[in-house]
């Protein structure tokens, strides 16, 4: 009798063995924290939209690997806005119909501002990596955005230009959407405070590829500098076709150039290019330096600042749950993510504002042997100071 219980006893351990083992698993993926994300993963934004994914994955295997937050693992739930804002609202609606208590935008500022007011009426905390559109923490205090705001970053091109080019003498091309006119906007705000003044300004469209007209234009005006808010698709092409049409003037871009897809489509015509960005190469910074490190190993490819931005967006999301000592309520998360204070990240130190928005210095990064370096860093607190409420 005895040996017969025996028997069964070791039966029904081998039996509950694999329940017993998928267990911890199972608590686990229950007891994930689940944070938002959308991002542009097709159509023609589709490559900063992998950018952003991959510095978002990267932040949430770090965090994940040095224990997750409040002894839970964080976890990404993505979905895909194509970058456009009637995707955009949708997915909001169903990012909070599932439960999200905080959602990371790693989009376009259309999607973004189209989203942010949904989120801010659910009172769900709302964080844009890297839009720039100055409407999109005027839509509540739910919503913040760790990255410069348009205007800002415009004004320090506009002291890049006047003081450290030296250059007076200006023809601004930029893309005709929310990102390029932010851009223009304060760039036009801080020129004539460093003796710019802008001859000529020419637009384009998002779709736009062949630029003959324009360069031909450029050309005849004989600019001392171009100011270029662009993207890569699209101002990668208009500089190729820059140089090769003669113009020689330097060229400052923006943070949607900030990209080694810029440099494959302009190739040698991209030398010498600057640009206003938050990511600096050549920083002795640790966690800059270890964030460059290892989106080079993990993804084979270098790190950009679309990727910077969203590392950063997790990290500032990461260290509010950790200080709320809650993942599930919101209100609290807010409150958390708006104490945010000096907080080091990829793209610098956060500390937020009663708009929710962010002091930074400009980095400025210059093309040189076919690799962005560092060029300059512009901290000036009055001219690159952000809004308030």
């Amino acid at each position: 009798m005895t040996t017969r219980h025996a028997l069964l006893r070791s039966l029904a351990a081998c039996t509950l063995l694999p329940l017993a083992l998928a267990m911890p698993a199972t608590a686990l993926a229950q007891n994930e924290i689940r944070i938002g994300f959308h991002a542009p993963l097709t159509g023609f934004a589709a490559s900063d939209g992998k950018s952003s994914l991959m510095g978002a994955e990267l932040a949430v295997e770090q965090l994940n690997a040095a224990g997750g937050v409040l002894g839970r693992k964080l976890a990404l739930t993505v979905l895909d806005d194509q970058a456009r804002p009637d995707q955009a609202v949708p997915l909001a609606n169903r990012l909070i119909g599932d439960g999200h208590k905080v959602v990371i935008s790693g989009s376009y500022s259309g999607p973004t501002r189209a989203s942010a007011g949904v989120f801010h009426a659910a009172k769900i905390p709302y964080v844009s990596a890297y839009a720039i559109h100055p409407d999109i923490t005027r839509a509540g205090n739910f919503v913040f955005r760790t990255s410069f705001m348009g205007e800002v970053q415009g004004r320090a091109a506009a002291r890049l230009i006047g003081d450290n080019l030296k250059k007076k003498k200006v023809t601004v091309v930029f893309v005709n959407n929310d990102f390029g006119q932010a851009l223009v906007a304060g760039f036009k705000d801080a020129a004539p405070k460093f003796g710019v003044q802008i001859a000529s300004e020419y637009s384009f469209a998002m779709a736009d590829r062949q630029f003959g007209s324009i360069v031909a234009s450029i050309k005849r005006d004989e600019p001392e500098v171009i100011y270029l808010p662009a993207y890569f698709f699209n101002g990668g092409p208009l500089v190729a076709q820059l140089r090769a049409g003669g113009v020689t003037a330097p060229i400052v871009g923006t943070e949607g150039i900030d990209t080694e897809k810029f440099i494959e489509v302009a190739k040698g015509a991209a030398e010498g290019v600057l640009v206003t960005t938050s990511l600096d190469r050549d920083s002795k910074d640790p966690e800059m330096r270890r964030f460059i490190e290892d989106f080079q190993k993990r993804h084979n490819t270098p790190a950009d600042m679309v990727a910077a931005s969203t590392h950063t967006a997790v990290r500032v999301v990461a260290d509010a749950i950790r200080r709320a000592g809650t993942a599930d309520d919101p209100a609290k998360l807010r409150d958390a993510i708006a104490a945010t204070k000096d907080l080091q990240t990829a793209t610098g130190r956060i500390s937020f504002n009663n708009l929710g928005e962010v002091y930074k210095s400009a980095v400025i990064q210059v093309v040189r042997e076919g690799k962005f370096r560092g060029y300059a860093v512009i901290d000036d607190p009055v001219l690159l100071a952000p809004p308030t409420r």
